[in-house]
């Protein structure tokens, strides 16, 4: 690699939040970076995108995020190709960061986030300078977020029979995880915003998403806490529909795995009605943390 690999940075959007979008694309284009840098915006719907001074394409793959972040990612003729969502930012010193660990060898990096929901700003960090297998098994590792990603272009592509495109970037991560325990720069150098994303998924979604991972990666529901955690979340998907048999029968398959499941609990009370799905998660995201 060289001292300064030009760099792509993809950003899917919908194109009706252009305030937010713009936010996005001023941050990457201020990294203080001396290689070659170009943002890619792909515009995954009908909406148009003007004024953001940037390349704009309309997803030509699949619809929805694993398109049109392929879509970009063809797009490039660049050496590495990072990911930004468009309402999120990167702070100063994230690129710079991060080239400077891939030159070591490394093909795919990640960083540490700050979470903002509302007026609420919470720092996820691993607690590592690695990222093995063994790490995306146990914890889904928030903070190995999409937003953070770095990697060779061609190495690596999304996967677009993602149901509803959930996980595409826990499966991307862990198959970049395969190939060679990838490098993590443990410090808050991009800004995550949950509220409001065009990508949150439906309940449906999750539970199909979550049932594809398992599929594409039977390691999950091998490791004691990784198969609890997502027996547990699916066990609070069903719980939110109201699929009271179902929420009970994954929460048991979660206490099974791992007595200690936090998960469990939590998705029994919302199927008895004792508090609501949208509730829990506000509380959770106020920390930072999601199901």
């Amino acid at each position: 690699m060289s001292r300064h690999p030009s760099v792509g940075v993809v950003i899917p959007t919908r194109g009706d939040r252009p305030a937010r979008l713009r936010e996005a694309v001023e941050a990457a284009l201020a990294q203080d970076y001396p290689g070659e840098l170009s943002v890619v915006v792909v515009v995954d719907g009908p909406e148009r995108v003007s004024g953001v001074g940037v390349r704009t394409l309309p997803n030509s793959r699949t619809p929805g995020l694993p398109g049109a972040r392929n879509t970009g990612i063809a797009a490039c003729d660049t050496d590495l190709v990072a990911f930004c969502d468009d309402d999120d930012v990167w702070l100063p010193g994230k690129l710079a960061a991060q080239v400077r660990a891939l030159r070591d060898g490394g093909e795919f990096a990640s960083c540490g986030i700050e979470v903002e929901y509302g007026r609420r700003r919470v720092t996820r960090l691993a607690g590592t300078s690695t990222i093995t297998v063994s790490d995306l098994v146990r914890s889904r590792m928030a903070m190995v977020h999409s937003s953070t990603f770095l990697f060779e272009r061609g190495v690596l592509w999304l996967d677009e029979s993602a149901p509803g495109g959930q996980n595409e970037d826990w499966d991307l991560a862990l198959r970049a995880a395969k190939r060679r325990s990838f490098v993590h720069i443990d410090e808050p150098l991009v800004r995550v915003r949950w509220a409001g994303s065009h990508y949150a998924a439906r309940w449906a979604d999750r539970i199909a998403g979550l049932d594809w991972m398992l599929a594409r990666h039977p390691e999950l529901a091998v490791d004691p806490c990784g198969a609890a955690r997502v027996y547990g979340q699916l066990a609070f998907g069903h719980a939110a529909l109201g699929h009271r048999r179902e929420a009970v029968r994954w929460a048991a398959r979660a206490l099974g795995a791992r007595p200690g499941e936090p998960r469990a609990p939590i998705a029994l009370a919302v199927a008895a009605g004792l508090v609501s799905a949208p509730k829990v998660m506000a509380a959770l995201h106020r920390r930072g943390h999601g199901i």
